[in-house]
């Protein structure tokens, strides 16, 4: 519905649309391709498994309207009452589902966080460990592609938090996301540095480009941050969130930093990464003090909800990891169609 006086304006140049995967994406794609209400039956909402292709495809579809939209799409679908229901009818879902998952996970800052401040002599099971050591320069782009999903909107959502702090904690949270746009030059934007980072590797550094490519485990970590990011009953869900990648950043960059100077990646490669090391080590000290403690000290009640998005950012990329360490070992791609020819490069 466009508001008195709008007129109905479409994204030139977002992202395209994908396939469906199942009843409820495809039809949030007609929706959204076709201007019309999506066509759905409350049956299928019920059957839909929270963790799916289907599930996952259609939140991301509906959550993208809030971000660039996509290309051909009127922007004021961002609002449109009937993809709202839909929308807040499948997020409860998968809100559900990982509140049931960690039922038992800690309700206290200190439990959640402990285990992410000692870092494993050998994280056997990372996959940046196996990157580091291992990996091979096919696994890198196929790596690169997952998570350019999530990098190339890297801090929007959480830049939804700060109108709902106050004090040190909204000044600590801004001053975070200040550096994680550049500092105030365009050219350090880490977007930005991610995106040559996918040229380097000859991927499409367009945003949105590999959605399609990408299954629901690598959906799911970035519907996350949109699920926190949108609600503000959420708030302290997003700033553990937040809190959680900051923690856990400078390590894994470091082993993914050595694994692209290993495999040759290139420069802009590398460089993704080392800026991450000193950064995110820096970010997590005040992200922990004066973000999640000054937030903590306004609102103390929120204490289990920083707790529960701590432990559901690890269970989701623990869930990405153990899905493309099996697919690796298996030989097979963990995408769900392979780098085209054109923009594999041949290995040396």
């Amino acid at each position: 519905m466009t508001p008195p006086g709008a007129s109905a304006t479409a994204t030139p140049a977002g992202p395209r649309l994908v396939a469906g995967r199942g009843d409820l994406s495809s039809a949030v794609e007609r929706a959204l391709r076709t201007g019309r209400p999506p066509a759905y039956t409350e049956a299928s909402v019920r059957r839909a498994d929270p963790w799916g292709e289907d599930l996952q495809l259609a939140l991301y579809l509906l959550y993208e309207l809030h971000y660039r939209g996509f290309e051909g799409v009127a922007d004021e679908r961002e609002w449109d009452p009937d993809l709202l229901r839909l929308r807040r009818e499948l997020e409860n879902l998968f809100h559900h589902a990982l509140r049931t998952a960690l039922t038992d996970a800690p309700r206290s800052v200190d439990e959640a966080f402990a285990p992410l401040l000692v870092e494993p002599v050998d994280p056997a099971d990372s996959l940046s460990r196996h990157l580091e050591t291992e990996g091979e320069l096919w696994q890198l782009r196929e790596y690169a592609a997952l998570r350019s999903l999530y990098h190339l909107k890297e801090a929007d959502p959480h830049a939804w938090v700060i109108p709902r702090l106050t004090g040190r904690a909204k000044v600590a949270m801004a001053a975070v996301e200040y550096d994680e746009f550049g500092a105030g030059d365009p050219r350090r934007l880490h977007a930005r540095l991610f995106a040559e980072l996918m040229t380097d590797l000859d991927l499409d550094p367009a945003y949105g480009h590999y959605l399609d490519h990408a299954d629901a485990s690598a959906l799911a970590t970035v519907n996350l941050m949109s699920l926190f990011g949108l609600h503000r009953s959420l708030r302290g869900a997003l700033v553990g969130h937040f809190a959680c990648v900051e923690i856990t950043s400078s390590p894994g960059s470091r082993r993914l930093a050595k694994a692209m100077r290993r495999c040759g990646a290139g420069p802009a490669a590398e460089r993704f990464y080392t800026e991450h090391v000193e950064a995110d080590a820096v970010h997590e000290q005040v992200v922990r003090h004066e973000v999640v403690g000054g937030l903590l000290a306004d609102e103390p009640a929120l204490e289990p909800d920083v707790a529960f998005g701590c432990a559901a950012t690890v269970l989701l990329e623990d869930r990405l990891g153990a899905h493309v360490r099996e697919a690796w070992a298996s030989g097979k791609s963990a995408l769900r169609s392979s780098l085209t020819p054109v923009e594999s490069r041949a290995e040396a």
